[in-house]
């Protein structure tokens, strides 16, 4: 994310008052998602995972998401 120039704040609004798109529950070492959101108007994707354990977040990344790979809502995946 930061070598994306994502700031911090933006990746913390989205997983806090982002909207989750997809769910990851199989994945590895800790249950993941995809979130949706971002500030100033600017869409983010931010991909998190939860370990239930000790209540740790982890962001695994973050990226600007395009119509080339996701429809109009940035929120569908576009078939390949």
């Amino acid at each position: 994310m930061l070598e994306r120039g994502i700031p911090r704040d933006s990746v913390l609004t989205a997983l806090l008052s982002g909207e989750q798109i997809e769910d990851y529950p199989e994945g590895r070492p800790f249950p993941s998602a995809l979130f949706l959101g971002g500030t100033t108007g600017e869409p983010l994707h931010v991909v998190a995972a939860f370990d239930p354990k000790t209540q740790w977040a982890f962001v695994i990344t973050a990226y600007r998401p395009d119509l080339e790979h996701f429809e109009s809502d940035l929120k569908t995946r576009r078939k390949a």
